[in-house]
């Protein structure tokens, strides 16, 4: 059996078992919570490279937050100290606490944390403590949570759509979110397959969806949209070959290939897409998966091409798995 990435997120079976997040208090508007919104206070502690971290600097992005909520960025290498601050292209220095490594954020909150230090993190910069490290929970505060702090009045978890978006985002989670992931560090042929046929089963199900919606719930771009969008992404770059999930790309499907070109052409959200943070941390990062640390340099994908999804304004939203 080959060596874990996570041994503590490894099951007997060779399957990959993702450890909870460790702290999930909430930042509110109305200061009901121990975290009032309030522009300057909180922080954010990224990498360009993880998927979950980008969904929480998309919403960021999109709600205009940028001057309201700080962002630093840790280098895409992390080794056995794990994520580290440290100038370079695209990552620096931690201008807040002056942090080396993002486990003292970790033991700062936690003295005795021993799991494992993951991205993203929203610090607070009066208490000096992790408010969240959970990307679904980040994504919703910034969404709900500092109106009064930005002229955005866009509202990605909708109130006529939040129960359909929340079964479709445990759906999109657990075939493909984490499904790569349980593909990727499968550590026996049985693990492995299973999480592939998974994955492909629950692509073809979104394809399918996408022939006749323009986004997952017709019109409107909601959370579960970016939700997606960070493994499509990833995907052809990442998890295709090196997650050896190749029985097909994006590429090779039109309607989620359309779909990707869609939302990354949307305003805002190529600044936020690093491929070179992103190769570098999966191929040199995972060096159990990848030993000889070589980065390629594909693929060659033209995501500024034209998308096609503008004819797909319907606005159904019957049940996904119709």
């Amino acid at each position: 059996m080959m060596q874990a990435q996570f041994p503590k997120e490894q099951t007997a079976d060779g399957e990959y078992a993702r450890q909870e997040d460790a702290f999930q208090d909430w930042v509110t508007s109305d200061g009901s919570s121990s975290y009032p919104a309030a522009k300057g206070r909180y922080h954010l502690y990224v990498s360009w490279a993880c998927p979950w971290a980008h969904r929480t600097i998309i919403v960021r992005t999109l709600k205009r937050l940028e001057h309201v909520v700080g962002m630093t960025v840790v280098d895409p290498i992390r080794d056995d100290r794990g994520w580290a601050f440290r100038n370079g292209p695209g990552h620096s220095t931690d201008p807040v606490n002056g942090f080396q490594f993002l486990s003292e954020a970790y033991t700062a909150t936690a003295f005795d944390y021993q799991s494992r230090v993951t991205v993203p993190v929203l610090w607070d910069s009066e208490t000096h403590r992790i408010v969240s490290n959970s990307d679904d929970d980040i994504m919703r505060m910034f969404n709900q949570a500092f109106h009064q702090f930005t002229e955005s009045p866009m509202d990605l978890y909708p109130k006529d759509l939040q129960q359909e978006i929340d079964e479709l985002n445990v759906f999109i989670y657990e075939n493909v979110n984490n499904g790569v992931y349980r593909a990727g560090f499968a550590t026996t042929q049985l693990a492995y397959e299973q999480a592939v046929k998974k994955l492909f089963e629950a692509l073809e199900k979104m394809e399918n969806r996408l022939s006749i919606r323009r986004y997952l719930f017709g019109a409107r771009i909601v959370e579960t949209d970016w939700r997606f969008f960070v493994t499509l992404i990833r995907f052809d770059a990442v998890y295709h070959g090196h997650f050896k999930c190749n029985l097909r790309r994006i590429l090779d499907f039109p309607n989620l290939f359309g779909y990707l070109k869609d939302l990354y052409q949307q305003e805002g959200i190529a600044d936020t897409v690093n491929f070179d943070h992103i190769k570098r941390h999966y191929y040199i990062t995972h060096d159990d998966i990848n030993p000889t640390g070589i980065v390629p340099l594909g693929p060659d994908q033209d995501l500024l091409a034209s998308h096609g999804r503008d004819r797909l304004y319907g606005n159904n939203v019957a049940p996904f798995l119709s």
